[in-house]
């Protein structure tokens, strides 16, 4: 699919053109990088979900270190959307964490907390999904792939960004047939169960905080110190999380 398809197909589900141009730019992104499952191809599949066009996330509490937001069946793209505006419009004096319920698809995490960091912000973020990922030894699935993504910024230049799903493929890889549905599970082989503990982990964290939709969870907070720069040097060019 090319860019303008995408923005016309993305018009034509009755957004905004606020809403068309931030979801344009997360898929754009996507393809930029080589994440072609978070890419153009997402627009078929947002064509096939529930959702009110016309629905804006709404921030339900706002303190200076708690915030809840309550996604109003508006895509999750825009709830987060919004969050990062809010986040970098008004940083938090030291750190903040921001719930974010009924927050479905949230997209590639990567994408929100590098924006948080080039706004000079560490942020570590995670999202639950429907869920997706069966216990290494079988049975139905138990948890989302559930990302955790983290943002650090550097004085000498990009900032790193982890981001990195608890599957052995991603949704989108299905989506895009690239991957057949009983090879989402925990990666890792034979230590899949590390992975599947990180997922459970995560589930739980947002659940716990956010309710039992899908949803995501949110911490941001001002640098103390500039690690990156040294990692930099020692990694001698080496690539480093989300460079390049």
């Amino acid at each position: 699919m090319t860019s303008q398809e995408a923005r016309r197909r993305l018009e034509a589900l009755g957004l905004d053109d606020d809403a068309v141009g931030a979801l344009h730019a997360h898929f754009a992104d996507a393809e930029r990088r080589g994440k072609a499952g978070h890419g153009f191809s997402r627009v078929a599949w947002l064509e096939t979900l529930d959702f009110d066009g016309d629905a804006r996330p709404a921030r339900v509490l706002a303190e200076e270190g708690l915030e809840r937001w309550d996604g109003s069946r508006a895509l999750g793209y825009l709830v987060l959307e919004d969050i990062v505006r809010s986040v970098l419009a008004e940083p938090p004096a030291h750190a903040r964490v921001v719930v974010a319920e009924r927050c479905f698809p949230t997209g590639a995490l990567g994408y929100w907390v590098r924006r948080l960091a080039e706004g000079g912000l560490v942020a570590a973020l995670t999202a639950t999904s429907p869920r997706r990922l069966p216990h290494p030894a079988g049975g139905p699935p138990l948890t989302g792939t559930n990302p955790l993504a983290i943002g650090i910024p550097s004085s000498d230049g990009a900032p790193v960004v982890a981001d990195v799903s608890m599957g052995a493929v991603t949704h989108g890889d299905v989506l895009a047939g690239r991957a057949r549905p009983d090879e989402l599970v925990p990666f890792g082989g034979e230590h899949s169960h590390k992975a599947f503990a990180l997922a459970v982990g995560l589930e739980l964290l947002v659940a716990a905080l956010a309710g039992p939709e899908p949803g995501a969870v949110l911490v941001v907070a001002r640098p103390e110190h500039d690690p990156v720069p040294a990692l930099r040097e020692l990694a001698e060019g080496r690539r480093l999380p989300g460079e390049g």
